[in-house]
């Protein structure tokens, strides 16, 4: 699917087309751990150490295994990314409505902040969790992240409890949206 620019969006490239597409076997799961760590370089500065700033090409590669994966092209270059899997298979304890799906490693390249691309990566995960048979979507993030926090309301997500992973160095608050009531 290609995603033109809208109105007032600016690109860092010559050109305002934004391709989004799965993940393929040709793609490079080096390349879009790049792309994770440059996106999530800001919050690994403030001391919120996301897994995604420091991930490996195979833990990469086994997240984007568990769910499908979309890639955000730009002229040959790789500027946005988001994983989504309905329904989601939550750890043990994790506190997710049942049935719910979710979406990770959403990131958008620095150069391309405040082009709306984050938003209509977010809509597309949206769009693909609820073709998949769920009714709501659930997600975390730093709890100390206020500004991501609030960035998730504003677009209906309300947060309902928190949780502690042990790959990254903060509490999350967990996030919940209703598809069904768009």
């Amino acid at each position: 699917m290609t995603m033109p620019m809208g109105p007032g969006q600016r690109s860092a490239f010559t050109t305002d087309v934004v391709e989004v597409r799965p993940f393929t076997a040709d793609d490079s799961a080096a390349e879009l751990t790049l792309l994770l760590h440059q996106a999530y370089a800001d919050h690994a500065a403030a001391g919120r150490v996301f897994f995604a700033s420091y991930q490996s090409a195979q833990d990469t590669a086994e997240r984007v295994s568990k769910g499908e994966c979309w890639l955000a092209v730009m002229e040959e270059s790789l500027v946005g990314t988001v994983t989504v899997a309905a329904p989601f298979a939550a750890p043990e304890g994790y506190p997710a409505p049942a049935g719910a799906g979710s979406f990770w490693q959403l990131a958008v390249e620095p150069a391309q902040r405040g082009t709306g691309l984050g938003q209509r990566l977010l809509t597309l995960a949206e769009e693909r969790i609820a073709a998949l048979g769920c009714g709501q979507v659930v997600i975390d993030t730093s709890s100390e992240a206020s500004e991501l926090v609030g960035w998730y309301r504003r677009r209906g997500y309300v947060p309902v409890d928190t949780w502690r992973w042990n790959v990254t160095n903060y509490e999350s608050v967990v996030l919940v949206k209703d598809l069904l009531a768009r």
